[in-house]
């Protein structure tokens, strides 16, 4: 038995990848009247991979596939199914509930985590997940009807769990491969969620693309900083510390949407959301700072 110790480092990638991950959410939002949702996601993916194939090129860094089926796993679950699931909600129902409900990926994480890694959580975990819990039913406001209805918020919900599974996987690659090269990993990933989303691209109905300086703007945001710099950081996050904590800290990008949302488009939360905001960070600050005891399974 052991204990994860706190990691300076890691604090500030999560912080640095809340922050783009967050702004995100304020582009997508902008660009949603001038480019379809799959051909965002396969567009975002494919300037990401791009962007990090020129640097593993520039610095003479191995090109070799990491490997195979958990990179597959956390191509197909962590990134292609988590964002097409959760387009698919925002076409059949409404962004506040589609965003919120995704990022319950923190409480799948605890639940993969502990099946699959043994990861148990400590009295810490719990106390810090039930505050995030009340925060996140607060924001959400189930009891003033769920808009778009059950298929929506089912929608949403598989999409939190896929990307919960593909953490999962991705902590399981850095321990059984502790030399992964986080680079080279990303970049594929960013490759394998572009040709897995081009079939929606290809073959749902969507909106013809409105091409402007707005639209290049937003999709090199979303390519380069959400996707390329995003999800490498991410990774670091991933490899560095408990599943369970990684998974936690992306609540923080919820709660910085809002902020953004309030501050960028006058999207004033009521007291209730914020209310559900403090009990978020609250339970974010708990289970960020609780050591996570690993009990190994048979």
């Amino acid at each position: 038995m052991n204990k994860d110790r706190p990691d300076h480092a890691a604090f500030f990638l999560m912080a640095f990848t809340v922050l783009l991950w967050g702004f995100s959410w304020i582009v997508m939002k902008h660009l949603s009247h001038l480019i379809g949702p799959f051909d965002l996601v396969a567009l975002r993916y494919a300037i990401g991979f791009l962007v990090l194939f020129v640097i593993l090129l520039a610095s003479r860094q191995s090109l070799r596939f990491p490997p195979f089926w958990l990179t597959l796993g956390i191509a197909l679950f962590q990134t292609t199914a988590f964002q097409c699931l959760a387009q698919f909600a925002l076409i059949a129902g409404g962004t506040g509930q589609v965003v919120m409900l995704s990022y319950t990926m923190a409480f799948w994480v605890l639940l993969f985590a502990w099946i699959l890694l043994g990861d148990k959580p400590t009295r810490r975990h719990v106390l810090g997940f039930v505050l995030a819990a009340v925060g996140l039913v607060a924001v959400i406001a189930p009891w003033e009807g769920m808009s778009g209805g059950v298929l929506s918020s089912l929608l949403a919900l598989l999409g939190g769990a896929s990307w919960g599974l593909g953490v999962v996987l991705a902590k399981m690659l850095f321990q059984r491969h502790p030399n992964v090269n986080v680079l080279n990993l990303t970049a594929w990933q960013m490759l394998l969620g572009t040709l897995f989303t081009l079939p929606l691209s290809l073959g749902v109905p969507q909106m013809a693309i409105h091409w402007g300086s707005q639209t290049v703007v937003g999709l090199l945001y979303m390519g380069v900083m959400a996707s390329a710099v995003g999800w490498v950081m991410w990774m670091m996050v991933v490899q560095r510390v408990s599943a369970t904590v990684a998974g936690m800290s992306s609540l923080g990008v919820p709660v910085l949407a809002i902020i953004f949302a309030w501050w960028l488009l006058n999207e004033r939360p009521t007291a209730v959301e914020l209310a559900g905001v403090a009990f978020m960070l609250a339970g974010l600050v708990v289970v960020t700072l609780a050591p996570v005891t690993r009990k190994k399974l048979s």
